[in-house]
């Protein structure tokens, strides 16, 4: 899971991030209206948590942008404003989910998991997809109920293609989603392709059928 944390806070900043790589979630941070922007326009990104509150703007200006962009990323307002008004107004402008400071970094995460099921897998903890079972809170992947041995990145792949299933996916996207803004020091998206050798192998091999095809010259499709 890519996450976009939009926050200024240095304290909660860095509690956060901290608390995202002790979960391996993928994240970037943006601690203005003027950078977060940049970011949205640039990235694509599963959830992004947005502080209302920044130093150069209000955050609710970025909801719309979010959401036209791409309607399967989540948004979860985190901002000390608790009246009514403000979290009424950011659920209309198409929030998802609103948390008030200060709150505990488990209930975060309880919020980003639940969130990204809703989202992404209609709000299922286990899913199922023909012969494939797919456990994202304990990262299993099953074939026919035998439990594969993947990696980190090859796990994220899987999942990621099942939540897109049919669409195609270039290499830049795939490129941002397991490796976020580290993607602009690479020279070749080669490499995404021997991730997407190695984890097809094994799908193949434990009896899956080969669900990701090739499009040439663009990228890669998961097809049902």
């Amino acid at each position: 899971m890519k996450i976009l944390v939009v926050e200024d806070e240095e304290l909660l900043k860095s509690s956060i991030a901290e608390f995202l790589s002790h979960e391996n979630y993928i994240h970037e941070i943006a601690d203005t209206l003027v950078l977060a922007d940049e970011k949205i326009e640039l990235y694509n990104y599963d959830i992004v948590l947005l502080d209302l509150g920044l130093p150069d703007g209000d955050g609710t200006s970025l909801i719309k942008k979010i959401k036209t962009k791409s309607e399967n990323t989540g948004v979860i307002i985190i901002s000390a404003r608790n009246a009514i008004n403000d979290r009424v107004r950011g659920l209309e402008e198409g929030a998802d989910d609103y948390l008030t400071k200060p709150f505990h970094l488990s209930e975060l995460n309880a919020r980003i998991k639940s969130l990204y099921r809703r989202l992404n897998f209609k709000g299922n903890n286990i899913y199922h997809f023909n012969e494939l079972t797919i456990n994202p809170d304990e990262m299993k992947v099953f074939v026919n109920k035998n439990e594969l041995t993947l990696t980190k990145k090859e796990f994220n792949l899987i999942v990621y293609f099942l939540a897109n299933k049919n669409r195609v996916i270039t290499k830049v996207t795939l490129g941002e989603h397991l490796w976020g803004d580290y993607i602009d020091t690479v020279d070749s998206l080669d490499f995404i392709y021997t991730h997407i050798k190695n984890l097809r192998k094994k799908l193949i091999k434990a009896g899956c059928e080969d669900y990701i095809k090739n499009v040439y010259g663009v990228g890669y499709k998961f097809e049902s």
